[in-house]
């Protein structure tokens, strides 16, 4: 465990089959059930983050065919839901199913266990991949068949934890059982070994922003200031990407990043 907690390596990344299925059991409903927690009060938290890292570095035209993956309700689409023309989902928890978004119909697709996209090669416009793989245990397999259904020159949003999360042999309030995040080393290993080209990255969720303006604004991420300022915050310090801290100096630091990527 040593190795996975100094970010030496992705843990579940090389687990068996069988480790996988009892991975893919304890996550499937997981994230489902903190949401139903937070009560009927709780809405999409981060469309002034998307907006801002992600949405703005796309070009300025319609997609034919979007992919979400682990996208929920689908609600991160609202920003550009005009654009979008056919949209699908992929996503384990059933709780989270709903016929249209404004006007767009949604087709709903349960995930593999193994992390196989029933979709043939080359077929979406746009993909995006919000805090999703850091559920996943085989993040290596999964963005190969994401970048496989993307058509050339199609695009993929993503935005992961580049932090452990904590000990995840230890329980953590407010996580599921499994998640950890993706060493950031690593995981510009893997977009590069997908053929997926970086237009554009961003550190964000710096790690004292909620401290500083939850009281303030509880979904702060929907406020385009405060999402400025973790930008900034997040910049400065982005050489201290250390995945597991074990001291004050080495959390200041951001917590996540977002990459707006192109197929090659």
């Amino acid at each position: 465990m040593h190795r996975y907690l100094k970010g030496q390596e992705l843990y579940g990344d090389n687990f068996t089959q069988q480790e996988i299925i009892e991975w893919f059991a304890d996550e499937e409903n997981a994230y489902s059930k903190l949401w139903v927690g937070y009560g009927d009060s709780h809405t999409y938290e981060f469309h002034a983050l998307n907006t801002a890292l992600l949405f703005k570095h796309l070009p300025d035209v319609s997609f034919e065919s979007v992919l979400g993956f682990g996208s929920a309700h689908g609600d991160e689409f609202l920003p550009i839901i005009n654009l979008i023309k056919s949209l699908t989902i992929v996503e384990p928890s059933e709780i989270f199913i709903r016929d249209s978004i404004l006007n767009i119909p949604v087709k709903y697709i349960k995930p593999r266990p193994e992390g196989c996209l029933p979709f043939p090669d080359n077929n979406f416009d746009l993909v995006t991949c919000l805090s999703a793989l850091h559920h996943i245990p085989n993040v290596s397999f999964v963005l190969s068949e994401i970048s496989r259904v993307i058509k050339p020159n199609g695009y993929l949003l993503l935005r992961e934890p580049i932090e452990s999360m904590g000990d995840w042999e230890k329980p953590r309030k407010g996580l599921t059982k499994r998640e950890r995040g993706i060493p950031l080393h690593i995981l510009r290993y893997i977009l590069d070994s997908c053929h997926l080209q970086i237009i554009k990255d961003s550190y964000c969720v710096f790690a004292i922003t909620p401290y500083l303006f939850q009281r303030i604004k509880p979904d702060y991420f929907n406020s385009k200031l405060i999402v400025l300022i973790d930008r900034i915050l997040s910049h400065t310090f982005r050489w201290n990407t250390i995945y597991h801290p074990h001291n004050f100096f080495q959390r200041l630091r951001p917590k996540c990043i977002a990459f707006v990527l192109k197929k090659q």
